[in-house]
């Protein structure tokens, strides 16, 4: 990694085409004026189109994407940072778009979850619990004090609990939009008429809403009200139930798992249909439905090795959580296939139907662990059918279509925020070749393999792994 950074000439004398236009320009001298870093001679996947752009040079400066030309065009001189792309792929980084972000009650917790993320290329996250520390956080990474992805952050929890009554949502859905949270969080338990006002108010006051569908409220009168995201694919499986079934829907259990047998799977061309018309993001999450819900043994998630990064304390937590969820007598492995079956069968529909994917995973949950959790919800993707294209389409320009920002992140184009991953092989032709990383660059800065490695190591090492 020592040669990555040593300063070359390179005398060049073509045509240099910027990312942005197809504008062509003269061949130029790039020095420490122009440029901070310049990767070069990669393979670019600037993730406008299913394509690879090879023999580049990707200049950065200033925390942004400067140009994207042909390395025989550029000329970098003393003083720019120099990346060998040399066999390698440059891709935008990555969005987890179902995270969740510590206080900072723990200082120590909180820093290593977000360097987590960073660890697998994950350079924006969607913070789905909020609470106040998350606003000055969130300015904090904008403003580049601490080093993190860049943060969405949902308010506090809207449910069944916290918010019991009309005046309570007209109230809370005020409140949150005023102490500028990105959006509202929703969570089970909200009956119908407390979430017709969180609904009418949001509208109001121009604040968005995302995350789970209360089964006082259903699948379907959650799309007419127009989520702007239903994670977990929530509601859906419900939705699948004939209405002459006459079941009670708060006895759904686990994300509709109880009413598995009795969900028709010719009713999914409706809902996805539905969800198409009405613009509604889906964020799958599947890694925590095999990973908990899945009969995958105990014995072998704690086995791997990226449990090395959480506390001995918090592993035992997920062991004891999941061993009592398969010690049930009521559980069934036979019932939780067919449950992930179906979902799969929902996610590849809705990939299919023009719905939009967004990439997340649930992290930090059971066994699945801040950035590493990704990389199974991208295998499972796979297995629902999706391309790998797809796949890296739903943690990449989606996320910024979703937030308004397309060309902000997202993508490898001029003018881009400098969110990048370099890998060792291309996850066009197999998406595990995420895992195979070079380095990650956040707002322009920098990390390598190597520094990633070291502060994974001290993090193992500060809870006794």
């Amino acid at each position: 990694m020592k040669g990555m950074f040593k300063s070359i000439v390179v005398v060049l004398m073509i045509t240099l085409v910027g990312c942005q236009g197809g504008n062509t320009q003269q061949s130029r001298k790039i020095t420490a004026a122009d440029a901070d870093y310049a990767f070069v001679n990669v393979s670019v996947l600037p993730m406008t189109s299913e394509t690879v752009l090879t023999g580049q040079t990707v200049l950065i400066k200033d925390g942004r994407i400067d140009t994207i030309g042909n390395s025989e065009a550029i000329e970098v001189l003393e003083g720019v940072s120099i990346i060998n792309g040399e066999g390698k792929f440059l891709m935008p980084g990555l969005a987890e778009m179902h995270a969740h972000i510590p206080g900072n009650q723990n200082q120590e917790f909180l820093d290593n979850t977000l360097f987590l993320y960073l660890s697998n290329g994950i350079t924006t996250i969607r913070g789905m619990l909020g609470q106040p520390y998350h606003l000055e956080l969130r300015e904090k990474v904008a403003n580049g004090e601490v080093l993190a992805p860049r943060i969405f952050t949902s308010s506090p929890s809207l449910n069944g609990n916290s918010v019991q009554s009309v005046e309570e949502a007209n109230e809370k859905v005020r409140q949150y939009k005023e102490d500028g949270y990105d959006f509202l969080k929703m969570h089970p338990g909200i009956k119908m008429e407390v979430f017709n006002e969180i609904d009418r108010v949001a509208d109001e006051v121009g604040i968005t809403y995302s995350g789970h569908v209360s089964n006082l409220v259903g699948i379907r009168r959650a799309i007419e009200a127009g989520y702007a995201s239903i994670d977990h694919i929530d509601g859906y499986l419900e939705g699948l139930v004939p209405e002459d079934a006459g079941v009670d829907p708060t006895q759904n259990g686990f994300f509709g798992l109880a009413f598995t047998d009795l969900a028709n799977e010719n009713a999914i061309e409706d809902l996805v249909n539905r969800t198409a018309e009405a613009g509604i993001w889906i964020v799958p999450t599947q890694s925590l439905m095999e990973r908990y819900l899945g009969p995958i043994a105990t014995d072998q998630l704690t086995a791997e090795a990226e449990m090395r990064f959480i506390s001995r304390q918090q592993l035992v937590n997920y062991q004891n959580g999941k061993n009592r969820l398969m010690g049930n007598p009521e559980y069934s492995a036979e019932r939780v296939n067919k449950f992930n079956s179906i979902r799969k069968s929902l996610l590849k529909a809705m990939q299919d139907g023009g719905v939009g994917i967004l990439l997340g995973s649930d992290a930090p949950q059971v066994f699945n662990i801040p950035g590493f959790a990704i990389q199974h919800e991208l295998k499972y993707m796979i297995e629902a059918g999706l391309t790998p294209y797809q796949c890296l389409v739903s943690g990449t320009v989606n996320p910024a279509k979703f937030f308004g920002m397309e060309g902000e992140f997202g993508q490898i184009t001029a003018g881009a925020a400098a969110d990048l991953i370099l890998l060792d092989a291309n996850p066009l032709e197999e998406i595990t070749n995420l895992q195979q990383m070079s380095g990650v660059m956040v707002a322009g800065r920098w990390l390598s393999k190597g520094d990633i490695d070291e502060r994974l190591e001290a993090i193992a090492t500060s809870y006794g792994n």
